[in-house]
C-alpha cells in the first residue's frame, strides 16, 4: 500500500483545512487508517483513526470536536477535516494504514505516507 497525503498549508488560527490521503491498491477497505502529527522537537502523536468500514472512529482529546476523520473506500481516500485550528496544531501530518484496527499507537500501522505540513499562525 502506498499512501500520499496532501492538503496542508498555512492558515490563520480559527481557520480550517482538509487533508486527504490517497492510497494505492484494491484492498483499501481492509485497512484502518490513522492520522498522526509531529511538531519540531516532539514525538509523533496520534490524531485520529477510522476503521476499514468507516463505522468506528477515535480521536485524540486535543482535537476532539474540532477534527473529523472520514473515508471514501470507492476513492481509496481518507480525509481529515480540521476546524478551529490553533497554533499548537502546527505540525507535519502523516497518514497511515494498518490491519490492527483503530489503534492509537503508531506501531500498529504498517504503511505511512510522506507527510504534509500544516502551519497555523496566531
Amino acid at each position: 500500500v502506498q499512501l500520499q497525503a496532501f492538503g496542508g498549508g498555512l492558515v490563520q488560527a480559527g481557520g480550517s483545512l482538509r487533508l486527504s490521503c490517497a492510497a494505492s491498491g484494491r484492498t483499501f477497505w481492509r485497512y484502518a487508517m490513522g492520522w498522526f502529527r509531529q511538531a519540531p522537537g516532539k514525538e509523533r502523536e496520534f490524531v485520529a483513526a477510522i476503521s476499514g468500514s468507516g463505522g468506528t472512529s477515535v480521536y485524540a482529546d486535543s482535537v476532539k470536536a474540532r477534527f473529523t476523520i472520514s473515508r471514501d473506500n470507492a476513492k481509496n481516500t481518507v480525509y481529515l477535516q480540521m476546524n478551529s485550528l490553533k497554533p499548537e496544531d502546527t505540525a507535519v501530518y502523516y497518514c497511515a494504514a494498518g490491519v490492527s484496527g483503530t489503534v492509537v499507537n503508531p506501531v500498529g500501522y504498517d504503511y505511512w505516507g510522506q507527510g504534509t505540513q500544516v502551519t497555523v499562525s496566531s
